[in-house]
């Protein structure tokens, strides 16, 4: 029994030895693959793709950003920075230079989304966020502000945003239950939110239906039934149809 216990235990010390040797192998490949990474700072993208392959990397030129000191054509900035330690075929994403800023940023404001854009793009620039806001007074997808200001100086990026206005959507109200009130006290309430009253029948008391007259109708009639009905949407001047007992 002695001996099988010691068995036991020789093997399991053998299997911990093994797992630790196993480990310390795979550690030590996963870091033999790690390199330093190359400066690409003011090489051209063609050489910036060379080197980073050489070194087992790959390239991606993400942006482009005006310089007043890295030449157009240049690589302007890096990540991961260079001298880094990361493993092969990790991607550098790098920045390219458009060179010092000599294009003017254009007036777009009052102008349309549409002739904006052409006119950013005619310039040589490019269109960056377009954003909405609805406001009235202005005509729908009419550029009313925009980033960076017309005629603006030392920019990074060349890109403006847009902020465009929107039309202005009719406000939007859940019907009240108007069931028992009077038609008077009903046409008030409707006038403080800005809907009407709509079309208003009254009952045929001989079989349920409705006759469709107003005749017969006064400010004291109780309202039976409604449409829309209670819970519903209304949109801002619209009407609302009642049906009242004579």
């Amino acid at each position: 029994m002695k001996s099988f216990f010691r068995f036991v235990f020789l093997s399991l010390i053998l299997l911990v030895v093994a797992l630790v040797s196993a480990l310390t192998a795979m550690r030590f490949a996963i870091h033999t693959r790690e390199v330093a990474v190359p400066d690409l700072t003011g090489k051209t993208p063609a050489e910036a793709h060379r080197i980073a392959e050489l070194s087992g990397f790959q390239l991606e030129v993400e942006r482009q950003y005006y310089s007043p000191t890295i030449p157009a054509g240049r690589i302007l900035s890096q990540l991961p920075p260079a001298g880094g330690q990361v493993r092969r075929g990790w991607q550098i994403r790098v920045a390219e230079s458009l060179g010092p800023q000599k294009v003017e940023i254009p007036n777009v404001l009052g102008q349309s989304e549409r002739a904006a854009e052409i006119n950013i793009l005619r310039r040589g620039l490019n269109v960056g966020a377009v954003s909405t806001v609805a406001i009235g007074g202005v005509s729908p997808e009419q550029v009313i502000a925009q980033n960076p200001s017309p005629s603006a100086s030392s920019i990074s990026a060349p890109k403006i945003s847009l902020l465009a206005a929107q039309a202005l959507q009719p406000q939007a109200f859940v019907m009240p239950s108007f069931i028992g009130q009077t038609i008077a006290a009903a046409t008030a309430t409707l006038k403080d939110t800005g809907l009407r009253v709509g079309t208003v029948t009254v009952a045929n008391p001989a079989n349920g239906a409705s006759s469709g007259a107003p005749a017969g109708v006064t400010a004291s009639n109780i309202i039976q039934s409604q449409y829309p009905p209670s819970g519903g949407k209304a949109v801002a001047g619209s009407a609302v149809n009642f049906e009242v007992r004579p």
